[in-house]
């Protein structure tokens, strides 16, 4: 294969999908390699969609080709512009200095373009790649297909492989059977052409009520296959849609839409999930009974993402919104593309997993260590080293003189010589992490103990003489000493103590919110057994804090990352606002969950 039809650059991973477009490209089946994401607009996306995306546009990326993205939006019960607004945002930022340059969008208001092909007419909409700039561009949606799919309709009417049936739903899926036990065919089967294009055309009218009449295709109610057996293209449904309004009171059937859109605007790799696989051979039908002009698209399936510690079901992920179980979509511990934003993940990151996870036709799990690996691979590299103290606790060194202020040289990544230093200022009077000092500490303990030496990172060592409580016996201060001379350069620099720990200078320390999220679920399969998942909701997946952080984090910036040093990644939450800061953490530096499960 040559880098013509191959981007030899890309890294690509290999895959059966892969080399059957692969073959395909060499063979100059196609003029060009067209794919699309396709999503309902019925909720948030969730990581699972993060993998088709990669699959999609890393695809046509890796083939010089076009991905479009287009909103299969033909139930307009359940789908509404949020989503829309939604999953375009996740997109461009998943994809953003990646692959947009490959993103198929289309003008904004545009509708396929009739053309004659051999004395037909034929419906074709081709994309734009406006190379990171959409200006003007807006998604597909297979609404402005409506009238197209309608015409498509009436064809299939015409050459009588589809008509119009008064079975109610409850009847229908009686007489369709079951696996093991064949259909029975409507009453309504062997209407004539003449009837079934009169009921059809007044049912656009908006004649008949909700649930009255559907159009079926006529293909086969002895079909081993269940979806062959006569499946419902058209049903009424007087409702408003978000894209159309109210110009409709038919809609078509998702499986009716998919394939015509694919074809009106020139898929030639239709890529869905593996749930798909027994709804090709009606893909392929209704497209071969067409008698489509150009050249036509064709369905291939993969398995898709499922992942430990989550539930990806729309339905399930709604639930946990509308019941308040968590802020909403975009709640960092939901695992929506949104979610993870806000919790701090990078693109980059979340594409190294979803690209490299393997594409198979076998379903399974994947370890969510998988995913917390790539993030915290992706940010060691990347955040910002900070101080910060979670749960504070006063600390005063005796010896350090009172109104004194040191700038200490803190390192800004260790990973990145580039990234450069800091000062931080260090003083008499400090905060460490409560977490770091225990009166009685156990054996192999290098914190901070009564008198114990430790090293506070970047400054001295020092040593707890004095523990001081309050009224109720708790831990208020301590009293340290340094070891003056102790510091980097000094002339006890050199000296060991077994345990470092962070700190930030009381005097200069800013005040923060803290939000410590963690897994949303306590069991790898929230849904085992049959259960129900809101029985395994983490009950410690936020914890809320008010942390003492270094001066410097005053200006933090929403597009960066930082690493409080010993605690974890942690990013500007939006909630953010001019005197009042918030930060989520995104994940920890280990995995604690692993160390859990050695226990166990």
């Amino acid at each position: 294969m040559t880098n013509e039809t191959k981007n030899q650059g890309a890294d690509a991973p290999s895959d059966f999908i892969r080399d059957i477009v692969a073959a395909h490209a060499a063979a100059g089946t196609y003029h060009k390699i067209i794919t699309r994401f396709p999503p309902e607009p019925n909720g948030y996306l969730h990581i699972g969609h993060a993998k088709s995306i990669c699959l999609n546009f890393g695809i046509a990326r890796e083939f010089y080709g076009i991905c479009n993205l287009r909103m299969d939006d033909t139930n307009p019960a359940k789908e509404d512009v949020e989503y829309v607004d939604s999953i375009t945002a996740d997109v461009k930022w998943l994809i953003a200095g990646w692959a947009d340059h490959v993103l198929g969008l289309k003008p904004t208001g545009k509708t396929p373009e009739i053309q004659m092909v051999d004395g037909r007419k034929d419906f074709h909409l081709a994309a734009k790649v406006g190379g990171g700039s959409s200006v003007g561009l807006e998604p597909f949606y297979a609404s402005d297909y409506f009238e197209q799919i309608y015409e498509y309709a009436l064809q299939l009417i015409h050459k009588g492989a589809a008509y119009v049936c008064d079975l109610t739903l409850k009847d229908m899926d009686e007489y369709r059977g079951s696996p093991d036990r064949p259909g029975k065919e409507s009453p309504y089967r062997n209407r004539s052409m003449e009837e079934n294009l009169d009921l059809f055309t007044r049912m656009k009218a908006g004649e008949f009520p909700d649930g009255a009449r559907t159009l079926r295709s006529k293909i086969d109610m002895a079909s081993p296959n269940i979806w062959l057996r006569d499946p419902v293209l058209y049903r009424i449904r007087h409702a408003e849609h978000h894209h159309t309004g109210a110009a409709w009171c038919i809609y078509p059937m998702y499986d009716f839409a998919h394939c015509l859109s694919d074809y009106i605007e020139g898929i030639t790799h239709s890529i869905c999930t593996l749930e798909f696989e027994v709804h090709r051979p009606l893909y392929d039908w209704i497209l071969g009974h067409l008698g489509l002009t150009r050249p036509m698209p064709h369905q291939y399936e993969f398995a898709r993402l499922s992942l430990g510690y989550t539930v990806m079901s729309k339905r399930k992920l709604m639930q946990l919104v509308n019941e308040k179980m968590v802020t909403g979509w975009d709640d960092p511990r939901m695992p929506t593309i949104s979610g993870i934003r806000r919790r701090g993940v990078t693109a980059p990151a979340l594409r190294n997993f979803a690209y490299h996870i393997g594409v198979t036709k076998y379903n399974g799990v994947t370890d969510v260590a998988v995913l917390e690996h790539a993030v915290r691979e992706d940010l060691n590299k990347n955040a910002l080293r900070r101080l910060a103290v979670l749960r504070p606790i006063k600390v005063v060194i005796t010896n350090y003189p009172e109104g004194q202020v040191a700038e200490l040289d803190a390192v800004n990544n260790p990973e990145d010589p580039a990234a450069g230093s800091r000062k931080v200022p260090f003083s008499r009077v400090l905060f460490i992490d409560r977490d770091d000092f225990m009166e009685v500490p156990p054996p192999k303990y290098f914190r901070l103990r009564p008198g114990g030496e430790v090293r506070l990172k970047y400054a001295y060592i020092i040593k707890c003489d004095q523990v001081v409580k309050d009224a109720v016996g708790a831990v208020s201060e301590l009293h340290c000493t340094a070891d003056l001379e102790s510091k980097t350069g000094g002339a006890t620099s050199s000296r060991k103590v077994k345990g470092t720990i962070h700190w930030v200078s009381a005097a200069h320390a800013i005040e923060a919110e803290v939000r410590l999220y963690d897994r949303l679920f306590t069991e790898e399969n929230p849904e085992a057994d049959g259960r129900d998942f809101r029985t395994v909701i983490n009950p410690h997946s936020l914890e809320v804090l008010t942390a003492k952080l270094e001066p410097s984090l005053q200006d933090a910036r929403g597009d960066l990352r930082y690493q409080f040093e010993r605690l974890g990644y942690f990013c500007l939450d939006r909630d953010s606002a001019p005197g009042r800061l918030v930060f989520n953490r995104t994940i920890t530096l280990k995995d604690t969950w692993a160390k859990e499960a050695k226990k166990a």
